[in-house]
């Protein structure tokens, strides 16, 4: 293998474990941050929704961005304003300091994933992306597992606003060692192929991937197709359902990232200590899922299958198990709810495998502009899921108490009802994304139709 191509994945994987660890944090804090900043669980719901604000058009802008300049630069803006916008809450910041905050690093985190993907899949041949991008996709789920404990450690001993500080840290040292060691790989928007021509012969990967015939014209294919108009690809079939299914991978995240430390703590009644352990259970059980689903993907694509069956339709599967799961929770309580909700979340937190699967809807130059555009606007599941578990909360009766105070038996039964309402939302969302999946998320097709429909290139 080329070393050079897997230590920038795994650089970029520890881009994602740092971005998803900054968004993990707000939930890990909750308990002590809600009295000490004197807000109810609305309002702490709406902060939590805040980080999503600017999401969708920062993916936007900042993947056209990516369409002109070397990835590595983008990345390298992302990443320190990051550590930057961690600093303010450290050194005091009250409540809108910190709404102020979240609402610029969900801007600045908006296009992670993609900008991620567009890098890695830079360094690999097409029918070895699955893979890296999977293992990628991986290291959002390790985000918070690593976040969970560590963290939890940092709040006991230093307090919750160190939280914040030992992220910014983080955040500026993963910055220096990429401004070294990142770089755009040879099969990126930079070294793109012309419409007709083949992309590079030389393979970044093991030499026992199958190198003739039609399957290397098949798969070449990929990385030479000219542009499209957007229309077009934007309001395909494909794309419609990735959407869909990106908004309910994000509204498990923003019920994952905001209110799963609170539930557990008072719905299960777990202490702060087990609380910390629990919160990394979905998060681990994706990435065994995502593994998993890597070395099927990668194994059906080198053999010659669609991504439609080698991503889109186990992508769906997944799904659908997690909508079953969360359908069944409300009917739960201790142990078992434990176990679904590690299922049902674990199954639902695969959100990369849609922008890898949609990445081979387009070549090279349109590819981190569709992927953040994707991301971006799925990502409103993430803004509406806080605040509406928060709103679910409230109707149910759930009242904040007071600083120093803990819930009452009647605000843990109140907030257990509600937060119930949201698995049941939840779970049809995800059912219902999951079939769609399995049936129409065909990016094949879709290139194949739009380079047919649009043969002048550079449209």
């Amino acid at each position: 293998m080329n070393k050079r191509a897997w230590t920038i994945t795994i650089m970029l994987i520890l881009f994602q474990i740092i971005a998803f660890a900054d968004k993990a944090v707000l939930g890990l804090v909750a308990q002590q941050a809600i009295p000490d900043l004197g807000i109810s669980t609305v309002e702490f719901g709406f902060i939590g929704s805040a980080f999503f604000f600017l999401y969708a058009i920062a993916s936007v802008l900042l993947g056209l961005w990516a369409g002109k300049v070397p990835i590595k630069w983008v990345l390298v803006a992302m990443g320190l304003s990051w550590a930057v916008l961690q600093f303010p809450m450290f050194l005091g910041g009250g409540a809108a300091v910190l709404l102020v905050t979240r609402i610029l690093l969900g801007a600045a985190e908006g296009p992670a994933t993609a900008m991620s993907l567009s890098s890695a899949h830079s360094w690999f041949r097409p029918a070895e992306r699955a893979m890296p991008s999977n293992l990628i996709a991986i290291g959002s789920t390790l985000g918070p597992v690593i976040a969970a404990p560590a963290l939890a450690v940092v709040i006991a001993s230093l307090g919750w606003r160190w939280a914040f500080g030992a992220l910014g840290i983080i955040g500026a040292v993963w910055v220096l060692v990429w401004i070294f060691m990142g770089s755009d790989g040879p099969f990126g928007s930079k070294f793109a192929a012309k419409a007709g021509e083949r992309v590079p012969d030389e393979s970044p990967t093991n030499s026992d991937e199958p190198n003739d015939g039609g399957e290397v014209d098949r798969l070449a294919a990929f990385d030479s197709q000219h542009k499209v108009p957007w229309k077009a690809l934007l309001l395909s079939g494909s794309f419609v359902v990735a959407v869909f299914a990106g908004f309910t991978n994000f509204w498990t995240q923003g019920f994952l990232t905001t209110w799963s430390p609170k539930y557990l703590a008072g719905a299960v009644n777990l202490s702060p200590e087990l609380v910390a352990l629990v919160f990394t259970f979905p998060w681990l059980f994706g990435a065994v899922v995502l593994l998993g689903l890597g070395v099927l993907g990668r194994s059906l694509m080198r053999k010659g299958h669609s991504v439609h069956k080698a991503i889109g339709v186990p992508f769906g599967i997944s799904l659908a198990v997690a909508g079953l799961c969360f359908v069944l929770l409300p009917a739960t309580s201790g142990t078992t709810s434990v176990v679904l909700l590690t299922i049902a979340a674990g199954c639902s937190v695969i959100y990369p495998m849609a922008p890898t699967a949609m990445a081979y809807a387009a070549g090279p130059k349109q590819r981190p502009v569709l992927m953040a555009v994707l991301g971006g606007v799925a990502s409103v599941g993430a803004i509406v899921s806080p605040t509406a578990v928060g709103l679910f909360m409230d109707g149910a009766g759930y009242r904040t108490p007071a600083p120093g105070t803990k819930d009452t038996a009647e605000m843990i039964i109140n907030m257990t009802a509600g937060v119930n309402q949201s698995f049941g939302v939840a779970g049809a969302l995800l059912l219902l994304a999951g079939v769609l999946s399995v049936l129409f998320m065909n990016p094949d097709k879709t290139a194949s139709r739009l380079q047919a429909k649009y043969p002048v290139p550079n449209v």
